[in-house]
């Protein structure tokens, strides 16, 4: 049986066993990212398709990026205007940051405080999580627990939480090009600070 208590979910985080939760967007599926490869294996998801890292706080997160002190103001400034919320900012990885998080190119990490308080006492506790939606591989995200563990039975979810989570709606992903941020993926947030071309996808 899957389906555990919160302190148990926790616990099973902390041992680096694949876990399920509730967002602000869509539920995570998480794991410790040293043990990334896991979601990998679990979603079928292909290596150029990289995880995100999702924290309790900023300050949790900013450890795992490095830029020069300029680029750490605009990104810190960025943070406290969005976070949290559900942007996720693509940026130069630190050297501790694990290559399994970005397979294809490890120089490169996306983070993400999520604006819901039982995702972030969950984090708090484990500390930064690998994430990204519960679902296979080019399929619809799953949107309540049950359907997760049914799903993936190997997956840790919370016993008894029949609620749809969060908006539905997937975070809006910006990278920071050197010189301002690309949006890569349109989502809920709309970021106006430093904004180079759009992609084709910012539709």
């Amino acid at each position: 049986m899957s389906q555990v208590s919160l302190t148990e979910l926790i616990t099973q985080a902390k041992s680096g066993n694949l876990v399920s939760f509730p967002t602000d967007t869509v539920p995570a599926l998480a794991t410790l990212p040293d043990q990334a490869e896991l979601i990998f294996a679990a979603k079928q998801r292909p290596a150029d398709k990289p995880l995100i890292l999702m924290g309790a706080s900023p300050e949790d997160l900013w450890p795992y990026v490095s830029g020069t002190a300029a680029e750490q103001e605009i990104w810190q400034q960025t943070a406290k205007t969005y976070w949290p919320g559900s942007l996720t900012l693509v940026l130069p990885a630190s050297e501790i940051a694990p290559k399994a998080m970005n397979p294809i190119d490890p120089s490169t990490l996306g983070i993400r405080v999520p604006n819901c308080e039982l995702t972030c006492q969950i984090l708090a506790a484990t500390g930064p999580m690998a994430t990204t939606s519960a679902n296979r591989s080019g399929e619809p995200p799953l949107t309540t627990m049950a359907e997760i563990a049914a799903a993936f039975p190997e997956v840790f979810t919370l016993n008894g939480d029949k609620r749809k989570s969060g908006s539905g709606l997937p975070s809006t992903v910006a990278k920071w090009t050197g010189e301002g941020w690309q949006i890569l993926r349109q989502g809920s947030v709309n970021l106006t600070q430093n904004l180079t071309h759009r992609s084709e996808n910012d539709l």
